[in-house]
């Protein structure tokens, strides 16, 4: 993966004499990066400003740094994190999310309904209540959830009334149905009981209307889209350990074009790591991806000279290359190469076609180290 974008970068900065074709190979370049983020077309931009949910951001920053490279790669369940808003902007406590932005192969591991409770009404004298009840149904017919059938149980719990903030239900049942049969979709019911009397409940959610968009109900899906990189192997690495290289925030992209001298220089050079900035300002992406602006996906550029050092960090199977290359025991055989031994995954969150926020993880976009192979 990690190669697809050094070629992008590649076609995208060569300099060509026909001005037609340097937009073709840019297109052409684009369309294989879009693939390589699983994507057929780039999503088109929100038509207006639009603040991404908290919760959203919140979750990118705990799971990636500045450059969405991955802190730690089992904080995320899956690889993909959608979140959906409520589209029926009504005042009742009835909820319908639209998922067909869901793919078909996206396996459905959590889904979660968020709603923002609000400080409770103020009551006074021995009445006055310290929890309610509050269930979350999946409507089964739309026109009749209040009957014995038109309804079915998802969650249920006593929520305190000393606070607001947000509550969190899972929901994953309802969602499974609904990706499966898009048809079944009524939506969801939450209803609040208050303790065993027939005044209003005086617990509140904050619904479709009337209250900021930071507090609108949401649906968040935690899947798993099944892609996963080519892991590299460790073996006779003991040193490398799950930690995240330090990336300078911008880095200038190397130059394609260079002198017959200069790529002689590099090849003296021993194998290391080069910076290689992506810039997706750069190449019109800036619109729909939220966080991060761009990443440096690094590069290992340099020669594997016989003999190789441990600081090369050789696999046996190099090593031993090297030696026939060296000793001309064999016609045909060039010195190790320089390649990435170990690749970090970056995060991306952005806007879906629907403008809905997804968080997406993608394997082996960022070159850790660089040894001898």
């Amino acid at each position: 993966m990690l190669g697809t974008v050094l070629l992008l970068l590649a076609l995208a900065k060569t300099a060509c004499p026909s001005p037609a074709s340097v937009g073709s190979r840019r297109a052409e370049a684009l369309k294989k990066l879009l693939e390589v983020f699983g994507m057929e077309d780039p999503p088109a931009p929100p038509a207006h400003f639009k603040q991404p949910p908290q919760y959203m951001v919140d979750l990118f920053n705990t799971v990636a740094n500045a450059d969405g490279v991955t802190k730690n790669p089992d904080i995320l369940e899956g690889n993909t994190v959608r979140s959906f808003l409520d589209k029926t902007h009504s005042e009742e406590m009835r909820f319908l999310f639209a998922l067909s932005s869901v793919a078909k192969n996206e396996k459905i591991l959590t889904a979660e309904l968020h709603l923002f409770r609000l400080w409770p009404r103020v009551t006074e004298g021995p009445k006055r209540h310290h929890f309610c009840q509050v269930s979350v149904y999946q409507v089964l017919e739309k026109d009749k959830p209040d009957t014995p059938g038109g309804k079915k149980l998802l969650a249920a719990r006593l929520v305190s009334l000393q606070t607001s903030g947000w509550e969190v239900f899972a929901i994953t049942p309802a969602v499974r149905d609904w990706t499966e049969d898009e048809s079944s979709n009524q939506g969801l019911l939450v209803t609040v009981q208050g303790p065993g009397d027939s005044d209003p409940p005086p617990l509140q959610f904050a619904s479709g209307r009337g209250h900021h968009e930071s507090k609108k109900p949401m649906l968040v899906l935690f899947t798993d889209d099944g892609r996963r990189g080519a892991s590299l192997p460790t073996a006779g690495f003991p040193d490398l350990k799950p930690q995240v290289p330090d990336l300078p925030a911008k880095m200038p992209v190397p130059k394609v074009g260079r002198s017959r001298s200069t790529r002689s220089l590099d090849r003296l050079q021993p194998c290391q790591r080069h910076p290689l900035s992506v810039d997706f300002e750069e190449i019109g992406w800036s619109g729909w991806i939220i966080s991060p602006r761009g990443y440096n996906a690094f590069h290992c550029k340099g020669s594997c000279p016989f003999p190789l050092g441990e600081n090369m960090r050789p696999t046996n199977h190099a090593t031993v290359q090297s030696i026939i290359n060296a000793l001309k025991l064999s016609e045909g055989v060039s010195s190790p190469c320089c390649v990435p031994d170990k690749l970090y995954s970056i995060n991306l969150l952005y806007f879906d076609d629907d403008e809905n926020v997804v968080l997406k993880q993608y394997d082996d976009m960022v070159a850790g180290s660089c040894g001898c192979h």
